[in-house]
């Protein structure tokens, strides 16, 4: 199975951002392309396709294994809160406060769906906890993402209604999303066939929302204000969390002595942060202006460390012998 980095979705990304440095004019919000209001109609129509393609029955099949559903959810919104929590009492007060919100926001996510299972396939590992885990921390990331956002905010005194956040999120994610599944026996069989065109949706929202809030960012002077620095400390804070995720999952797991092929769904779906989820959230729970960008900046960061340095596991656990994953499995 293929892993998408460094392909075309990146290179739209960054072709979106050199724009929206040169011409911030051209996808600012109320701007010649109405970028703001395109990116809530694709916002729906991302979680209407994905409500419609998911499998129950891939779901029920991996719905059984509650000591690794449990590992994940605690990883993905207990201990990722926790260090974002740690980071910003201890170096928050030297950053932008916009770059450390967008750091909270980022362990604040839920888990990827489509990189965490393509990445547990590839490794050989078990792909209906992984699909189980990824789609039920997508679930609550709906309801916990916006909670932990809020509180955060509420704590720094610049908090917003968390009623209103959640109004957003059921309207422009949670419905599309109870609308596709209702459309599934319909249109199902056809996303399935249709899967690779589907996901061009996903990744044209996701440049879309990166471009108009790279746009407003620029035009607001963000970028002039605070030069190359964002990005560099970003890259070091969002590599420094990745790389401590990844060990501890590992160790954690081990010590638990799950099966070598939970602990391969436990690692990726317990360390993966979701582009995909975040970037449509942040624009609802931020709203558009030239904060956006930065605060952006550590998932879309992370989005690329995540799948570069998970691929390069997922080979070296793919080529262990089959005979330890079996004997793992039935020992378990």
């Amino acid at each position: 199975m293929r892993i998408p980095f460094l392909d075309g979705f990146l290179a739209s990304m960054l072709i979106a951002i050199a724009i929206a440095l040169l011409m911030p004019q051209l996808g600012a919000s109320g701007g010649v392309l109405h970028l703001d209001t395109l990116t809530h109609i694709g916002v729906a129509l991302v979680f209407l396709l994905s409500g419609a393609g998911l499998s129950t029955e891939r779901l029920k099949a991996g719905a059984a294994n509650w000591r690794l559903h449990l590992f994940v959810q605690l990883s993905t919104f207990a201990v990722f809160p926790l260090v974002g929590l740690l980071v910003n009492l201890s170096v928050g007060h030297w950053l932008p406060r916009e770059l450390m919100l967008g750091f909270f926001y980022l362990c604040a996510l839920p888990s990827t769906v489509s990189s965490s299972i393509a990445m547990t396939a590839m490794a050989r590992g078990n792909i209906a906890g992984a699909v189980f885990n990824a789609t039920l921390s997508s679930l609550i990331g709906m309801l916990l993402t916006p909670l932990y956002v809020s509180l955060f905010l509420s704590a720094a005194s610049h908090g917003a209604p968390l009623l209103d956040q959640f109004i957003k999120i059921g309207e422009q994610l949670l419905l599309p999303f109870v609308v596709g599944q209702c459309l599934r026996p319909w249109i199902g069989d056809w996303i399935t066939r249709n899967k690779p065109h589907v996901g061009l949706v996903d990744r044209a929202v996701i440049v879309m929302i990166v471009f108009n809030s790279f746009c407003d960012a620029t035009r607001a002077g963000v970028w002039t204000q605070y030069g190359a620095g964002p990005l560099l400390i970003t890259a070091l804070l969002t590599g420094a969390l990745l790389a401590f995720v990844l060990t501890l999952t590992h160790f954690i797991a081990t010590r638990l002595r799950f099966a070598v092929d939970d602990e391969i769904a436990a690692v990726f779906c317990g360390s993966k942060k979701s582009l995909a989820a975040g970037a449509p959230m942040a624009a609802l729970i931020f709203g558009s202006g030239g904060a956006l960008g930065l605060i952006m900046l550590p998932i879309m960061i992370y989005h690329q460390l995540q799948l570069i340095t998970c691929s390069v596991i997922a080979r070296r656990y793919a080529r262990r012998p089959a005979e330890i994953g079996e004997q793992a499995a039935h020992s378990a």
